[in-house]
């Protein structure tokens, strides 16, 4: 059974409630219950000469009876081999966004893209000791249930967490289905003995958009899209609303450091600046070239408008960003983006792996390659530096304002 589903490829860094991870993709979607390798049993013994046979998997099977029978070391199981084995496999390639991704990232992924898990509302933050400590957001199941801030994370459901644990393990530990029970085993200070607490999952969303008017603008709006993903779309016409209610009469959209995401976000947050016309196209190295076109009845298609890039920009980020450049609807401010605009088919497997092909590129309304390229902007500006950081400084952000104001005189 296969459902097909497009979505653009994103270096995904997410802020997740039980941890954080990274990774990189842009993508179709398509549901894959085969299996990439056969089992590789471990013999009970092996010949010192072993019998040729055609075809690239008897020669792996032929190679690792070799290792199981003379290696003196631990053998991983058979599940690390697999793996190992699909990764290599594809290493071969030499397309850093053909990947084989584990079950644990890969669930991460999809967590991120849908804007909501099922999870308990905690952050973690690694102590000297590599410990971690939790820290509970305000009216979620975590605090809720008892676990205070500073307490020292030991095991989730018995399963103990230790210096070598990474995020990504507990974020999988901690998440589950919404409604489901999950057993934490905190140290607290000045209690002696470890304290255990039973949380009940929710459902905990992940925002994709932050927004506020700038003061001192005379009614220049701002939001920042931090990753496409299902909500996006709605979370910017929400912004759009609420900023027209407090005056917006310019908008800022940032880009800035927006790994990517859903094709369908990507063309959904472009037409509420366009008025219809070509997003992106997209082509393969067969089959005629497709297009991805804006939908009607954007809420914004006269608002003056600025986009803030950078090279953290990248995939869908640079979709929108090239199209509303080409259409002349928006000036790009910063620097230039990341150059991310190869597609990935993503072919979920039967264990909740997955494997993604770059199988496609793509291409703004007039036809500029965005792939190993990347997208110039109009008006240069930045980086934003440290020491602009720690003073609280955006000169990117300025300059985006700057410009926006004096091309409305």
């Amino acid at each position: 059974m296969r459902a097909i589903r497009y979505l653009i490829g994103f270096v995904l860094v997410v802020v997740i409630l039980a941890g954080t991870f990274t990774a990189g993709f842009t993508t179709h979607f398509l549901l894959d219950t085969e299996g990439l390798l056969p089992r590789l049993p471990r013999p009970t013994t092996a010949p010192t000469t072993l019998p040729s046979r055609e075809g690239p998997t008897s020669l792996l099977g032929e190679a690792w009876r070799l290792v199981d029978s003379e290696f003196m070391g631990e053998l991983p199981d058979a599940q690390k081999r697999t793996y190992g084995a699909i990764h290599g496999m594809i290493a071969t390639l030499n397309d850093p966004y053909t990947t084989f991704v584990e079950p644990q990232p890969r669930q991460l992924e999809k967590d991120q893209l849908r804007g909501e898990f099922g999870g308990i509302g905690v952050y973690l933050r690694r102590d000297a000791e590599r410990r971690f400590v939790l820290e509970p957001m305000a009216d979620l199941p975590a605090e809720k249930a008892g676990i205070l801030k500073g307490d020292i994370l030991l095991a989730v459901d018995g399963k103990e967490i230790t210096p070598d644990t990474t995020q990504d393990d507990v974020a999988a530990l901690v998440r589950g289905e919404i409604g489901s029970k999950v057993r934490l085993t905190v140290q607290r200070a000045g209690v002696a003995e470890p304290l255990s607490f039973t949380v009940t999952r929710q459902r905990i969303e992940t925002p994709s958009v932050e927004w506020r008017m700038l003061p001192d603008t005379e009614g220049i709006g701002y939001i920042a899209a931090h990753l496409f993903n299902e909500k996006t779309g709605d979370e910017v016409r929400k912004a759009l609303r609420e900023l027209r209610a407090q005056g917006m009469k310019r908008l800022v959209l940032d880009l800035r450091n927006n790994p990517g995401g859903l094709v369908d976000s990507a063309v959904d947050v472009a037409s509420e600046f366009m008025p219809g016309g070509v997003v992106a196209y997209e082509r393969r190295r067969d089959g005629p070239e497709k297009s991805f076109t804006a939908r009607r009845n954007g809420t914004a298609t006269d608002l003056p408008l600025v986009i803030v890039v950078n090279g953290g920009s990248a995939s869908a980020s640079e979709i929108v960003a090239g199209a509303l450049q080409d259409l002349g609807r928006a000036k790009l401010i910063g620097e230039k983006t990341y150059g991310k605009g190869s597609v990935q088919l993503v072919h979920d497997l039967s264990d909740g792996s997955s494997v993604h092909v770059t199988v496609s590129r793509w291409y703004t309304p007039h036809r500029r390659q965005i792939d190993q390229t990347g997208l110039v902007p109009d008006v240069e500006a930045g980086p934003v530096t440290d020491e602009d950081r720690n003073a609280g400084r955006d000169p990117v952000l300025a300059r985006a304002v700057e410009v926006l104001q004096n091309a409305q005189g």
